[in-house]
């Protein structure tokens, strides 16, 4: 189903031409990438010098991580992560990441994000992950309630 969200002639777009809009690959800020890996600027540019961290040169000629790559790291350190105490706890139920896979068949399609330490696995309609236009190295944004999770896109 497509939602009308305004007419062409207010610059509105509806939910495929979003889709379509969005589907260029991503250079994220490197202050972009700590958000979305949960750690500090210094981190990650500390990372990029160490080589574990592709960076290329952004459209104003700042350090960038392209978003597939960011995706691929972000699942490295889920994989392996440091050990560390929990001293308190806060749940949210919006959660900021990066799609690092994307499964789809006919008529669904299973995309995973990572979170920070979580790794968020969402069951939607094929034409919802295409309208949204979710692909590896996207930035998404997943919101829990109950056993669902709705995958949006963050306003730019």
């Amino acid at each position: 189903m497509m939602i009308t969200i305004g007419p062409a002639s207010t610059g509105l777009l509806n939910n495929r031409e979003r889709g379509d809009r969005l589907r260029g690959m991503p250079n994220l800020r490197i202050s972009e990438a700590a958000a979305l890996l949960g750690v500090s600027d210094d981190t990650v540019r500390r990372w990029a010098d160490q080589g574990r961290l592709p960076v290329v040169n952004g459209d104003n000629g700042r350090m960038a991580v392209e978003g597939s790559a960011l995706a691929a790291f972000a699942q490295q350190l889920a994989d392996n992560p440091e050990a560390g105490n929990t001293v308190a706890a806060s749940a949210r139920n919006r959660m900021r990441g990066i799609v690092t896979r994307v499964v789809k068949d006919g008529v669904m399609a299973q995309v995973e994000m990572q979170a920070g330490p979580f790794r968020v696995v969402s069951l939607m309609s094929r034409e919802a992950a295409e309208e949204l236009g979710l692909e590896v190295g996207v930035v998404a944004v997943a919101s829990i309630k109950s056993t669902h999770v709705v995958v949006e896109i963050p306003e730019a």
